[in-house]
């Protein structure tokens, strides 16, 4: 990308990959996941120098080590998730504690798909508000990529799972991923079908990747001292908003958590991949690939990630 705008800044082109130093190693790519996160950059809404390689994760086979590196070996398959954008290509050089090695039962696609993703949902239900079991849950965008993990998690967790969701077709899948109700916001007032689901009481958690078009019907649909939890922002970014529409609707609280905060160590990053291999392993979690493009495809697959054609992930292949 040399510039941003509309799915057509994203060219196929030449770059140079630098040998590994220390610490790291080459890497060439097998599959790379496509993330909303790749559209707020393309758009400049995640503000970056330019030009930039999109994308933040991916899978691939290790070809090269830098020097040093003695826990990883030239072969090996591995996955990662970084801050740092470039993983739209077909090599990569990648520091060495921000990768983990992957189980020979889950395959690349699977694997690249489900790291943002999985410790997306992982941090949402374990950390930022620990579900419990008999816990009543409202997941926005339930059969979207970190949607259907984070439904399924929830309801390994013991939770009763409501769902929002865009159409029939999303809600069968929604359904079938650990959504006990299913609300269709194209025909129905969540924050009614809530309170009739709820007995009135509303929720103690609210979990919405929607922001603007969302946030005030999440708020509505919080039980007193119940937790907004606002992790992205596909219809827009939340405007400002008075404090006291908080203290007004029951002492609510909001929070704006991000991945990058909950895999800042090495031990952090390990063990929540590992928690989310074994869980993925045992069939309890399961990675839903319903899209795959040719990396030179990738402004096709922006195309029908931002219409909201796609459900589960969507991966670019190399």
């Amino acid at each position: 990308m040399h510039e941003t705008g509309g799915p057509e800044v994203l060219q196929w082109g030449t770059i140079d990959v630098e040998r590994p130093g220390p610490g790291e190693v080459r890497i060439r790519h097998t599959a790379i996941a496509l993330n909303y996160a790749d559209i707020y950059y393309r758009l400049g809404l995640y503000p970056a120098r330019l030009p930039i390689v999109p994308g933040n994760e991916a899978a691939g086979i290790v070809e090269e080590l830098g020097a040093g590196v003695a826990e990883f070996s030239v072969g090996e398959r591995v996955a990662y998730v970084v801050p740092a954008l470039g993983a739209y290509a077909e090599d990569r050089v990648i520091p060495t504690d921000r990768l983990v090695r992957l189980p020979a039962n889950i395959e690349d696609r699977h694997a690249a798909a489900m790291m943002m993703k999985g410790l997306t949902a992982r941090y949402l239900v374990c950390r930022t508000f620990p579900v419990k079991p008999g816990d009543s849950i409202l997941v926005h965008a339930a059969a979207g990529g970190v949607g259907l993990v984070l439904c399924q998690w929830a309801r390994h967790l013991g939770a009763t799972v409501i769902g929002t969701v865009g159409s029939e077709a999303k809600a069968a899948l929604a359904r079938e991923h650990g959504c006990t109700h299913i609300i269709d916001t194209t025909r129905e007032n969540v924050a009614q079908r809530v309170s009739g689901i709820t007995a009135g009481r509303g929720l103690p958690v609210v979990y919405d990747s929607i922001g603007k078009d969302t946030f005030g019907v999440s708020l509505d649909c919080l039980a007193p001292e119940g937790v907004l939890v606002v992790y992205g922002h596909s219809s827009g970014k939340v405007p400002p908003f008075d404090l006291m529409t908080l203290a007004a609707k029951g002492s609510l609280f909001v929070t704006r958590p991000t991945l990058w905060t909950h895999i800042t160590t090495r031990v952090a990053l390990s063990d929540g991949a590992s928690e989310l291999f074994d869980l993925v392993t045992r069939g309890i979690v399961k990675i839903n690939v319903n899209q795959t493009f040719p990396l030179k495809e990738a402004a096709r697959a922006h195309r029908e990630l931002e219409s909201r054609r796609t459900t589960g992930a969507t991966v670019l292949t190399v």
